[in-house]
């Protein structure tokens, strides 16, 4: 029994982990467009698992595909704008493509069972 409760824990860990990461990319790149409210508020965003009620799982879920979403318009928009300048874009589109998927993965690891059975209604 000792030993599922730690993998749970581990598993949990590994989520809370993920998300903190995304939090982190998307906190840096507010912060290096001048936004340091906004990046505050990505920075604290992870928080919220300190409250174990489902409103914040939910919150938590919203704001990791947000920052999915976010990801994917600077993607298009960086890559349209070294398009028209003739510079090389596939490397950048690789890389907001690949922060945009951590940051989804980060939101699905939250929607599971384990968790839900930890953030009641």
């Amino acid at each position: 029994m000792m030993r599922i409760k730690n993998m749970r824990d581990s598993h949990m860990a590994f989520r809370i982990s993920l998300y903190v990461t995304a939090a982190l990319l998307l906190g840096a790149h507010f912060l290096r467009s001048g936004g340091i409210a906004v990046a505050a508020l990505c920075l604290a965003a992870p928080l919220l698992f300190l409250n174990r009620r489902r409103w914040s799982l939910i919150l938590l879920q919203f704001l990791a595909y947000g920052a999915a979403g976010r990801w994917l318009i600077i993607a298009v928009l960086l890559v349209r704008d070294r398009q028209h300048s003739g510079q090389p874009w596939s490397l950048t589109a690789l890389i907001l493509v690949a922060v945009a998927l951590l940051s989804l993965a980060a939101g699905l690891s939250l929607h599971s069972r384990q968790v839900k059975e930890r953030y009641p209604e």
